[in-house]
């Protein structure tokens, strides 16, 4: 492993932007799905065979149905269609696995869980399109969890950084407190699909939120516009925590009153009404879209847990950060990077680097040897960190 630490410069004081797709953006529920698909098959494969078999469902499409909202309860038209493809180990040591039972039940229990005004059963139909993996990769999940050493099956990377700033932290805790449980029983109106662009620039903090209502319960073009301006104020109580400083904020901006044009829905989704997704395109391990930081077009969902880099070494490149940040004094903030090389042990990345930000007076090489030591521990870790995910102690937060 090639591993260079270097501080890194301060970045300019320019605009800062941060995106979070919430849990019922159809690019997300795509996320969650794949990720579901493939802890359910994780955890099959261990029951069956004492090992994580070969599979990647990371190859995820949402195809919109139609609706007709309406005030009071709408209909839906047509339901919403759910693709997973991608490869799975169908069969090993003479057992089957009843892949596409797992697909169905993974997919419906996380939807379930995941929407209060979503009829599963009559609004959403899946399609799982998962084929078999080569009898090699069969054979070569095997031989690897005999020796203990995976080795990288791909030629990839990974990146993380820490801390996150003020309106990082803000986008998260809005669209999570008006995600939470609690939050659909006191403003059920409140669909599960909420979208957040944030924007600090010249000292000016602002929120723009697209946010689905349900139209059960909401009465008329009034009662919109009241719960409307109800979920703004919310929105700029949970982010001014936060951010440290008050927010201004605009609740689905494209409306127009005049003319009856409301982000109104039937199940809290606008994949109900036309409005597709894909996997892989929307929030990162960490959870954001922030293209004024360290960013990657790979995605982590769906991913195997045991030997895809692509999956690893963006969780443990955020968890390196984390740590540094955390445990080694004198550093401010800190951006790791993680390179494989194809067949390389997945422990032993091509590249990996680490900058960071020093506090005042603070030298380099002071916490060289200290930080050295963090990503030492978190590569050592890759190892077991299937075991955390299946577990659920940690997840990609999607």
């Amino acid at each position: 492993m090639d591993l260079s630490i270097h501080a890194r410069g301060a970045a300019a004081d320019g605009p800062e932007i941060v995106e979070r797709k919430g849990r019922g953006h159809p690019d997300t529920i795509c996320d969650f799905l794949a990720e579901s698909v493939s802890l359910a098959l994780s955890r099959a494969y261990l029951e069956r065979f004492g090992a994580i078999l070969h599979h990647n469902v990371d190859k995820v499409l949402l195809r919109g149905g139609a609706s007709a909202p309406a005030f009071g309860g709408g209909r839906m038209v047509a339901p919403i269609e759910i693709y997973i493809a991608g490869r799975a180990t169908r069969a090993a040591k003479g057992a089957t696995v009843p892949v596409d039972d797992i697909v169905q039940e993974s997919c419906r229990r996380w939807l379930r869980q995941a929407f209060h005004a979503l009829d599963i059963d009559r609004h959403v139909v899946i399609h799982s399109l998962l084929r078999p993996g080569s009898a090699d990769l069969v054979d070569l999940f095997l031989q690897q969890e005999r020796t203990g050493v995976w080795l990288a099956n791909d030629t990839s990377l990974g990146v993380g950084y820490a801390p996150l700033s003020p309106l990082e932290r803000a986008v998260l805790a809005v669209e999570r407190e008006l995600n939470a449980p609690a939050e659909k029983v006191n403003a059920p109106e409140v669909g599960e699909d909420i979208k957040i662009m944030a924007m600090r620039r010249r000292g000016a903090t602002a929120l723009t939120v697209g946010c689905a209502f349900v139209d059960r319960f909401v009465r008329d073009l009034d009662d919109y516009v009241e719960k409307r301006a109800r979920l703004a104020q919310a929105v700029g109580r949970i982010a001014a925590t936060s951010a440290g400083a008050d927010v201004a904020v605009a609740v689905n901006a494209a409306d127009d009153e005049k003319r009856g044009a409301i982000y109104l829905t039937v199940t809290g989704t606008s994949a109900e009404c036309g409005d597709d997704g894909e996997a892989g395109r929307g929030n990162r391990a960490n959870g954001l879209i922030t293209p004024g930081r360290l960013m990657t077009m790979e995605s982590v969902a769906g991913k195997n847990p045991v030997n895809h880099v692509g999956k690893l070494y963006n969780l443990a490149a955020q968890a390196i950060a984390a740590s540094v940040v955390r445990e080694v004094a004198g550093v401010a903030g800190a951006e790791c990077l993680l390179v494989s090389r194809i067949g390389r042990p997945v422990a032993d990345p091509e590249i990996a680097a680490l900058k960071l930000d020093m506090r005042e007076g603070v030298p380099l090489e002071a916490v060289r040897p200290q930080a050295e030591v963090v990503v030492s521990e978190h590569l050592a870790g890759l190892a077991t960190l299937w075991r955390r995910l299946l577990g659920g102690d940690l997840a990609a937060v999607l």
